[in-house]
């Protein structure tokens, strides 16, 4: 299971093993199409009606308490690659057993956030979701600790987070395919939100949607939102990212980019015989440290 793909903008890719025996690759160069695949999306212009559009706005925290409440726990698979891809969970320590302090911005069921808990016994973390009705699943779970975490329902977009976390108070933050799901207008505002309660210094770990992902070309005509932008039948929401996109948003709310690369991976339907190209954007951007009389030049 290997999906290698080139291009003539292509500056770096890396091949790994995964624990299921996959490869993937690793770099900042996109997906190449088809041209049956480059024909369909061409042809996808006609966009959901603004009226539609304004009431998917209006009814999203509804959207995905119905999803939650159809799916139940039951949907997404426990995210034990967390740890694995995103070394930053231990490498951000000074000593082995440091306390680390994390946000999961986004908790959804605790697919994530429980997998972390049960490997890592000096971590505390904030969790919130969107739905509350995600939330409640989420202090259902037997893993739920008050003592380990704190969960809260919180729209990202105009919640406060200094109402349920203090200032420059967070390691590390994870924004695990969340921000697909909201606007592209209002995502600066999550990272605005997030960026008060990140210790400088510190990191968001970013993994979402990427250009060209399969779940982006199986849309059919009439799902379209806008650039890159679509509805599920649910209607739920997805954007799917690139790099460039990705860089700019998070660089205009003042963080600096490390890390920020596509994920290509190829998922083996061995029933039907299919090969399905999946793309992701795996990223990390931290808070600059800040300049102080004491300290003049930021380090970083």
């Amino acid at each position: 299971m290997f999906h290698e793909n080139t291009s003539a903008d292509c500056l770096t890719t890396v091949t790994t093993s995964t624990e299921d025996g996959a490869f993937q690759t690793k770099g900042r160069n996109t997906r190449l199409l088809s041209p049956e695949e480059a024909e369909r999306l061409a042809k996808d212009r006609v966009l959901v009606s603004d009226f539609k559009q304004l009431k998917l706005e209006k009814e999203a925290q509804k959207n995905w308490d119905l999803f939650y409440k159809r799916n139940s726990t039951n949907f997404f698979k426990d995210r034990h690659w967390t740890t694995r891809e995103f070394q930053e969970l231990k490498a951000c320590r000074e000593f082995a057993d440091q306390k680390l302090t994390i946000l999961e911005a986004g908790c959804g069921v605790g697919n994530c956030l429980f997998p972390l808990l049960e490997e890592d016994l000096n971590i505390f973390a904030y969790a919130c979701d969107f739905s509350p009705r995600a939330v409640e699943y989420v202090k259902k779970n037997a893993l739920y600790s008050t003592e380990r975490c704190k969960v809260f329902q919180c729209d990202l977009t105009k919640d406060d987070l200094l109402e349920n976390i203090p200032a420059d108070s967070v390691d590390v933050v994870t924004l695990i395919f969340v921000l697909s799901a909201i606007h592209p207008d209002k995502m600066h505002l999550v990272l605005k939100n997030i960026y008060k309660i990140l210790k400088p210094g510190k990191c968001v770990l970013f993994r979402d949607y990427g250009l060209y992902d399969h779940a982006m070309l199986r849309f059919k005509s009439g799902s379209k939102l806008g650039e890159n932008f679509y509805v599920r039948q649910d209607g739920t929401r997805s954007y799917f990212f690139t790099t460039e996109f990705l860089s700019q948003l998070f660089r205009a709310e003042g963080y600096e980019e490390v890390v920020n690369e596509y994920v290509h991976r190829e998922t083996v339907n061995r029933k039907e015989d299919l090969r399905v190209p999946r793309v992701f954007l795996q990223s990390k951007f931290q808070k600059p440290f800040r300049c102080t009389p004491e300290v003049p030049l930021c380090a970083g």
